[in-house]
């Protein structure tokens, strides 16, 4: 990997140069002006993971960079601080590792260190090890915990010791509207904050004036978007593969008080295929699927996109909307989607400052006939 340089001066110069590469990138399906949303330039990840590399006495936290003129060799890359991180992990990595330097139980076969935080100054630390974590360990791990007010997990091969709890609580300000997000430990969640707000406020406009009809989500995750958008729809169908997400999204559903969206757990192949008739089975029968007027499918797919079977599923919805971590799988997934759509919405949202890396968003509007 490379490691981000943040330079605050030149933000509006590597964001420019994304505008015009996507822009370049999509012109020939015609979309609309790329809506550009900013990144905080710096201190705008609320989750990082690091080496924690010993040297002697010492130890620090590390980064593996690849070396230019030798692919094959890994550098080790000493990080004091990391102006890629929030500013609580950045508060917490000198005072953590002064921690670790004074307890031989703590940092003992310590190799890697995990941070989660959020936006109101929650922090959840997680310590992995090369070896069984014992009561010496709890002990210690527990002043650590109150000393430096964070949560602490404990892992090492077929261990886990939660000191308190597995999750932190996100709050996000979108419109005027306060939503609660649990976020918990060792599962995917948006990693900068201030995006994702930017990212649910589009979403929220371009679903506005759906009350009537149904919306159907797939690969909902925590249910970021399903929370955010439940009130633009009569009702909300969410699904995902993972256990560890669909509890979340549950949780997440209930803490904000929406009382219109289910969230089950199904891919979305298995998904599609309960539509057609070609599934059944105790969990379709839940989801009651005669009972709604899908109108709009929302989906937000891992790197890889969608096959093309699920493109001639999307193709059957009045609207999609596309949220896409990688443009390139997007691109591909456009050329069989604009048979029978074309791009009412278009943004660019910079999740990733100081990278190659883009998040975009699209609308899609099924062709007049």
């Amino acid at each position: 990997m490379s490691i981000p340089v943040v330079d605050p001066e030149r933000y509006d110069q590597q964001l420019a140069a994304k505008r015009e590469r996507i822009s370049r990138q999509f012109e020939r399906f015609s979309p609309p002006l790329l809506e550009v949303f900013a990144s905080p330039p710096s201190h705008y990840r609320q989750r990082c993971e690091f080496r924690l590399w010993h040297e002697g006495d010492d130890l620090f936290f590390a980064m593996f960079e690849v070396d230019p003129n030798d692919p094959k060799h890994k550098r080790v890359i000493r990080l004091d601080d990391y102006p890629v991180a929030s500013g609580r992990i950045n508060e917490l990595m000198p005072r953590l590792r002064e921690a670790l330097l004074a307890s031989d139980v703590l940092r003992r076969r310590l190799f890697q260190v995990e941070f989660l935080t959020t936006l109101s100054g929650e922090a959840l630390v997680t310590l992995i090890y090369h070896r069984p974590l014992d009561e010496a360990w709890e002990s210690e791990a527990r002043r650590l915990q109150q000393a430096l007010d964070i949560l602490i997990i404990g892992r090492s091969r077929k261990q886990r010791l939660v000191l308190e709890r597995d999750h932190v609580w996100e709050r996000l300000e979108v419109e005027g509207r306060t939503f609660h997000y649990q976020q918990v430990e060792n599962s995917f969640t948006q990693p900068n904050a201030e995006v994702s707000r930017a990212m649910l406020t589009w979403a929220r406009d371009v679903t506005r004036g759906s009350q009537s009809s149904d919306l159907v989500e797939l690969y909902c995750g925590n249910g970021n978007f399903t929370v955010a958008l439940a009130e633009n729809f009569r009702r909300v169908l969410a699904t995902e593969i993972s256990r560890t997400s669909v509890a979340s999204a549950q949780q997440n559903l209930a803490a904000n008080g929406i009382d219109n969206a289910v969230v089950g757990r199904m891919s979305a192949e298995e998904f599609a295929a309960a539509l057609k008739g070609d599934k059944g089975g105790r969990r379709v029968t839940e989801m009651a699927l005669a009972e709604y007027d899908f109108s709009t499918v929302l989906v937000d797919p891992p790197r890889a996109g969608l096959d093309e079977a699920s493109c001639r599923q999307l193709s059957e919805y009045s609207r999609v909307v596309y949220i896409s971590c990688n443009p390139d799988t997007l691109e591909q997934n456009l050329e069989s989607l604009s048979r029978t759509h074309r791009i009412a919405r278009f943004a660019l949202f910079d999740q990733f400052p100081w990278t190659h890396h883009c998040e975009c968003g699209v609308l899609l509007e099924r062709h007049v006939a």
